[in-house]
């Protein structure tokens, strides 16, 4: 069976086998991987709107329970790391979902913000694992308010990107703050998940209101449930794994993918 996303025909099986293994190779980091699935809509399925940001939060929504549920299991979520997290993002997606629909609706200017944020996210995981400065334990000291406001800053971002925030503070949380990521992943996962609803109601909100300017700013729900269902399995999989991969191996591998989707952006920008 198939389903049509931009005029482009779609195999069901596809966006669903596309987020499990997004899902599964980023969640022990903490990330949800809607980063990585905006390049595939824009660039295999042409599904090039504003819409598509939405879209990533429905994704996220669908999602991340799977991970979230397999580290509240595991008594491996710090809850107040996660309150400090959702207290910075959930008012700056609201934010940057109004920058998105407003000043970013042409699609080659997405495209270079996307790489932007790719590369930045690609240079703080290869930092972290070329860092010779030792992981603290997990419960050591490290600065709340600093995390807080960085969040607020993510929640930007993530409004505009629809990556809901995680996506930064995680490897932010793993260089910077220096937070290990069997620390960080859950809160930062949670956080993502609680932004992403935010984000997703702003969306629909602005959808019916003039702010929209008759752009298509509301989510694809059919694309956006079956990237769910895959990145759901592959969430709670991928936090299943995370004690058996090594983190540098994660972060690395990791770094590497998204530095490489940032310059192949920036060079078709260019062009």
């Amino acid at each position: 069976m198939h389903f049509a996303v931009s005029g482009v025909v779609c195999p069901l099986w596809l966006p669903p086998l596309v987020a499990f293994f997004v899902a599964l190779l980023v969640t022990p980091a903490g990330i949800s991987g809607a980063f990585l699935l905006l390049p595939f809509q824009i660039s295999v399925l042409g599904f090039v709107t504003p819409a598509v940001t939405p879209t990533n939060l429905v994704y996220n929504i669908v999602a991340i329970p799977g991970g979230v549920y397999r580290y509240i299991r595991e008594r491996r979520m710090d809850w107040s790391l996660a309150w400090s997290i959702i207290a910075g993002t959930a008012p700056g997606v609201i934010a940057g979902s109004v920058i998105r629909i407003r000043y970013l609706p042409d699609p080659r200017r997405v495209k270079l913000f996307v790489a932007l944020v790719l590369l930045y996210l690609g240079v703080r995981l290869l930092r972290g694992v070329l860092a010779t400065v030792p992981t603290p334990e997990p419960g050591g000291h490290f600065d709340r308010w600093k995390l807080t406001v960085l969040a607020l800053v993510v929640g930007l971002i993530g409004g505009i990107y629809g990556v809901g925030g995680g996506a930064i503070i995680a490897p932010f949380a793993m260089t910077s703050v220096r937070l290990p990521a069997r620390v960080i992943a859950g809160p930062a996962l949670l956080g993502t998940l609680v932004t992403s609803i935010v984000g997703l109601a702003s969306f629909e909100v602005l959808g019916r209101m003039s702010l929209s300017a008759g752009l298509a700013v509301r989510p694809d729900w059919t694309l956006g449930l079956l990237f769910g269902a895959g990145g759901m399995v592959g969430a709670y999989c991928g936090a299943r794994l995370q004690k058996r991969l090594p983190e540098k191996w994660i972060r690395f591998g990791l770094g590497l993918l998204v530095s490489a989707l940032a310059i192949s952006y920036v060079v078709q920008f260019l062009r």
